[in-house]
């Protein structure tokens, strides 16, 4: 059964539960990550959640999410979803939002996360995801992607997502630049396993 890791406000660990039993109305925070991908053209790989997810069904979002398991280092925790979730592996994973969080509801069932974002290249084409999690896959280019975002002209976009991006924007034009954040400023309850 995957567990996720409980937080307080200040981030540190305050228990875990079950992850089929923590998404409701009344979610308790708890430790998350966002991964934004890239191919060898530069563009992003974006998903569509799938319609049979609990929390935002159908909606497009950055390349994947998930949930670091109980004294799993986050980094790791990213690698492996990136491989259960589209079946790819990455290539120079870097930490770029280390404090970003979260709340958002979507018919009666909310989200509430502390979730550190990461960029990775993959040379890996997306075969097989998996259809719990996504629907659909698509390649875009991140300055158009960026763009129609801030613009509000991408309908259907997860909240996190859009939120994500306007931060991300600030970071430069060129995801490859971005400067890798200080893991220090992580959730007291995530850690890197380098």
């Amino acid at each position: 059964m995957e567990r996720v890791v409980l937080l307080d406000e200040s981030g540190a660990a305050m228990g875990t539960a079950a992850k089929a039993e923590v998404h409701h109305e009344a979610t308790p925070l708890h430790l998350a990550f966002s991964c934004y991908v890239f191919d060898g053209r530069g563009d992003l790989l974006l998903t569509r959640r799938a319609r049979s997810k609990r929390t935002f069904p159908g909606v497009w979002t950055n390349s994947f999410c998930g949930h670091p398991a109980p004294d799993e280092p986050m980094d790791e925790a990213v690698r492996r979803r990136g491989r259960q979730e589209l079946g790819i592996d990455l290539d120079g994973l870097r930490l770029v939002l280390p404090a970003f969080r979260y709340d958002a509801e979507q018919g009666g069932v909310r989200e509430n996360e502390m979730c550190p974002v990461f960029v990775a290249r993959t040379h890996d084409v997306p075969r097989e995801p998996d259809p719990g999690e996504v629907d659909e896959i698509r390649t875009v280019p991140w300055a158009s992607f960026r763009d129609e975002v801030l613009a509000e002209r991408w309908s259907g976009i997860s909240p996190w997502c859009a939120d994500q991006i306007r931060l991300l924007a600030s970071l430069g034009p060129d995801p490859g630049r971005w400067a890798t954040a200080d893991p220090a400023a992580l959730p007291p309850a995530a850690f890197l396993a380098s």
